[in-house]
């Protein structure tokens, strides 16, 4: 019993680790959807600020001055997004892909050509990075049954952008659901004609959701090369940024629903983790291409068989035209 309690909270440990930049792309997209805009470069912004984070702390050994410069490029992806999608009207779908597609090579070629390690950054001393925060008195309280591993084990230990991604949840209902600012949000996503009709910026609003979404793909991307991780490498991003938008849409683009499939999806990763080199009776070891293959897999299915309907903001994808 005290074996699989220990391994039920190792896991649950390991899913509130891998569900931070899943938690803080999905949200992005819910804010940018929300407001009218696809955003599927979540992918090509979450490897940007990976890329962006690793190299800052790489060369100035700061991890607050790389998150700073993380955000600084995924928002100024993000503006691009919005100046082919808002103001000239271009297909959000093709321009988000473009992105992808824009960031994926110039990783590989500027990392090659500033570190000559195949796209790679160095790795990270422990000082250029965001390391796990203990909390008060965890390490005595960790022998005590059950709840001292609960929170010497569970709540304690991870790193600050772990925490940040949890407060992050509450921050955007309310942003949504208690603002001023967030009825006009959701209302633009729904009706622009009426936003518009009532003297105010359609534009304006999505560029500023835009904003935000740039804002947290950079903490993602950040979380992900100098927290998670103690250096960047080719590609790591790994589609977590599809997963995000696959988890948005099976919460049904609501901040809590939408919580709840990301840490899902991220215990589905965790678990996958711990079943390499796993033997199952009577089929041997499980191949790792399998096990690896088993989160993206599984999101298919749950998104194919068990979301039921989900209804997307009426204009979303839909860019707007000023009626003269």
């Amino acid at each position: 019993m005290g074996d699989l309690m220990e391994i039920l909270i190792l896991t649950l440990d390991a899913t509130l680790r891998v569900s931070a930049p899943l938690i803080f792309c999905a949200l992005a997209g819910l804010v940018s959807e929300r407001s009218g805009v696809i955003d599927i470069s979540l992918e090509g912004k979450l490897l940007a600020g990976a890329f962006v984070s690793a190299t800052a702390a790489a060369w100035w050994g700061s991890p607050w001055l790389a998150l700073a410069l993380a955000i600084v490029v995924t928002i100024m992806l993000s503006l691009v997004h919005g100046l082919a999608c808002i103001t000239y009207r271009g297909n959000q779908v093709v321009s988000g892909v473009a992105i992808n597609i824009l960031v994926a090579g110039l990783t590989v070629v500027l990392g090659h050509a500033w570190f000559q390690q195949g796209g790679s950054t160095p790795p990270l001393a422990d000082e250029a990075r965001f390391m796990p925060l203990d909390w008060p008195l965890a390490e005595t309280l960790s022998g005590v049954p059950v709840l001292g591993a609960l929170y010497s084990e569970l709540l304690s230990g991870h790193n600050l952008l772990v925490y940040v991604a949890w407060l992050t949840v509450p921050v955007i209902a309310w942003l949504l659901y208690k603002t001023r600012f967030g009825l006009r949000l959701r209302a633009v996503g729904e009706n622009p004609q009426a936003v518009d009709t009532a003297g105010i910026s359609v534009s304006f609003l999505r560029y500023r959701a835009l904003i935000i979404n740039g804002v947290l793909t950079g903490m993602a991307g950040t979380y992900l090369a100098i927290a998670q991780n103690a250096a960047f490498s080719r590609d790591m991003s790994a589609g977590q940024g599809y997963i995000a938008l696959a988890a948005m849409i099976f919460g049904k683009w609501k901040p809590w629903p939408t919580l709840g499939a990301a840490l899902l999806f991220g215990m589905l990763d965790a678990i996958s983790i711990r079943l390499q080199g796993v033997a199952v009776p009577g089929i041997g070891e499980i191949p790792v291409q399998l096990i690896q293959a088993l989160p993206y897999i599984l999101t298919v299915v749950l998104l194919a068989g068990f979301i039921g309907k989900a209804i997307a903001p009426a204009a979303d994808g839909i860019p707007y035209t000023k009626e003269r």
